[in-house]
């Protein structure tokens, strides 16, 4: 199944690390931890702060120890396509978290949430298109999605995971409309 994933961190620094993190299943289903720093975890940027609005004195409250997520996230997320929208940024976070926890940081990989949606607008169109108009189509649904993206991240790492989610399902419904149109199409021509 594929998983919406998103992290948010404590600065974009070489030491920042992940404050929190967030996942929606295709299905919807989601959750989403704040994560207590693990030991040596102290770079802070309050520049960072300032856009996500999570402190220290939150995690330290509020937050899960470090290696409990990673627990967590390996138990509910392996064997899934997980998706992030910065898959460079994301693995990131994923790799330190797996790592502080002691887990071989490779457990969880992502991959490209743009290249899921033009998966999943192929894998819709292509039984009824060939290339290159299938190519086309394809581009042509990601675009519409695109044009209709509303506002800018959350920047809090459930809220942004949801909208890729969102966006997802968006590229999806595209295609199946489009699906829709062309099967119309040819049965009146025939």
């Amino acid at each position: 199944m594929l998983v919406f994933l998103d992290f948010e961190a404590s600065s974009l620094g070489k030491h920042g690390y992940p404050i929190e993190v967030g996942w929606v299943f295709e299905d919807g289903s989601s959750e989403a931890h704040l994560i207590r720093p693990a030991p040596g975890w102290d770079d802070w940027d309050a520049g960072a702060e300032a856009i996500h609005h999570i402190s220290r004195a939150m995690l330290a409250a509020e937050g899960t120890a470090h290696e409990v997520v990673a627990q967590r996230m390996v138990a509910v997320l392996a064997g899934h396509d997980l998706l992030a929208s910065a898959p460079s940024w994301d693995g990131k976070w994923l790799s330190a978290l797996l790592r502080a926890a002691g887990l071989p940081r490779h457990t969880l990989r992502l991959r490209d949430t743009e290249e899921a949606q033009g998966d999943t607008a192929r894998a819709i169109l292509a039984p009824l298109l060939e290339p290159p108009a299938l190519d086309q189509a394809v581009e042509d649904v990601l675009t519409l999605v695109e044009v209709r993206r509303e506002g800018p991240p959350r920047h809090r790492a459930l809220a942004d995971a949801e909208d890729e989610r969102a966006r997802w399902c968006m590229v999806r419904d595209a295609a199946e409309a489009r699906a829709e149109d062309l099967r119309a199409a040819q049965s009146a021509a025939q």
